[in-house]
């Protein structure tokens, strides 16, 4: 059996170099290999979104052109309105809970003085009760001896 093969060096649209091998041998399949351009073996990868685009020159006078500059210009205003827009949003809700804040903070401090008044009334009444009760069997004592002695 010999091996004689053949080998096509093409440029694709990426700039690769792609090898076809044809091989003369029975049970041999081609396989492309890719093998960069440039010695180096780097270059840029190109953007799917790019890959059918020409890098050809772009007449700038065409309509397509200016329609797409049009369009394109009109979606950047939009979208730098609405940035503003959200931001000044953001600004105002920013505004309204500093100010709801500061009323929450308020009526705390409101809130905790009117506790430690109805403390310290709580506390000065449960210390005049604690003054004013006095044992059962001494209270009836003294009553009688006052009542014997008039």
């Amino acid at each position: 059996m010999s091996k004689t093969s053949q080998q096509n060096t093409v440029t694709d649209a990426n700039g690769a170099s792609v090898i076809h091998t044809q091989a003369h041998t029975s049970g041999l399949q081609q396989v492309p290999q890719l093998v960069p351009v440039s010695p180096g073996g780097g270059g840029k990868a190109v953007p799917p979104s790019k890959q059918g685009k020409k890098n050809s020159f772009v007449d700038r006078n065409s309509d397509e052109y200016r329609q797409r500059r049009e369009r394109n210009n009109m979606a950047v205003k939009k979208s730098r309105l609405k940035s503003k827009q959200k931001a000044q949003d953001t600004l105002q809700r920013v505004n309204q809970l500093k100010e709801e804040n500061e009323r929450l903070e308020a009526k705390i401090k409101l809130l905790t003085k009117e506790l430690s008044v109805l403390k310290d009334l709580f506390l000065e009444h449960a210390h005049n009760l604690a003054d004013n009760v006095q044992p059962v069997g001494t209270e009836t004592t003294t009553t009688n001896t006052e009542n014997n002695g008039q």
